[in-house]
């Protein structure tokens, strides 16, 4: 059987915060102990990164792949179990693991309870998110443009308004710095073939200039009402009345911030 396993972050784990400091003395202290442990915390939170420090040599698999999570169980000696809380039986898992007497770490999402998990793993923490950590992020931000700046072989700048897209942690923070790093200097020739290659497979409807017109439409408002503040200010500098943008603000609504 072909195992499929996890590709774990190879970004060694941020600890500034008290939050993450702690974090990390937990699990280095767990390098040390012949002990199961569970670690909590949203996507992103670098929940795996901890895990594979703690048990660098183990095998990292998605409790989700069943079949595949209880034969690397039954061939290994120790595992990083992904989203436990996907698992398809917890008691097989659980028994399969004391039989084997194998050493497992495991991850969850911060809100996961179960009474045999609790009474499984001696030791178990939770890795706050990156919202309530803001010296991480700030670190984080500068080893992404240092890494992505490496990769486009020029040093990476961010403006002083950049705002932090932290829905998934560190995996949305790196998406935004790369994405913000390839566009920054993007002119008009740049766009006008990026739009051109997005709707080249997707045209083909009866209603296509209504369906796509959000794409300019969307951008145009929200820049413009970050830009200028108002929504009479906009109109003038769009040329507009203002009943027209206040119809096409809620025509776009669901691509603005609120």
């Amino acid at each position: 059987m072909n195992i499929a396993v996890v590709d774990v972050d190879a970004t060694k784990f941020i600890a500034v915060s008290k939050a993450s400091k702690d974090a990390l003395k937990t699990a280095t202290l767990l390098r040390s102990l012949k002990v199961n442990a569970l670690i909590k915390g949203e996507i992103g939170v670098g929940k795996k990164t901890l895990a594979s420090y703690i048990m660098p040599s183990a095998i990292a698999i998605e409790a989700r792949k069943y079949e595949e999570l209880l034969s690397v169980l039954q061939s290994s000696n120790e595992v990083i179990i992904v989203d436990l809380e996907s698992v398809a039986n917890i008691k097989v898992v659980i028994e399969m693991i004391k039989k084997n007497n194998l050493r497992v770490i495991a991850t969850a999402s911060p809100n996961y309870t179960n009474k045999e998990i609790e009474d499984f793993f001696g030791i178990n923490f939770t890795i706050p998110p990156l919202k309530e950590r803001p010296e991480d992020v700030a670190a984080l931000v500068k080893k992404f443009k240092d890494d992505i700046g490496s990769i486009l072989n020029e040093t990476i700048s961010i403006d002083e308004k950049f705002i932090p897209e932290l829905s998934k942690n560190a995996i949305s923070l790196k998406k935004q710095i790369f994405v913000y790093s390839i566009f920054k200097d993007l002119d008009e020739e740049n766009l006008i073939e990026l739009i051109y290659r997005y709707l080249y497979d997707k045209l083909g409807s009866n209603n296509d200039y209504k369906k796509f017109l959000h794409l300019y439409e969307a951008p145009l408002i929200k820049a413009g009402l970050k830009r200028f503040k108002s929504q009479l200010q906009l109109a003038d500098k769009l040329g507009v009345n203002r009943n027209t943008l206040r119809k096409k603000i809620h025509q776009n609504k669901e691509y603005l911030d609120e």
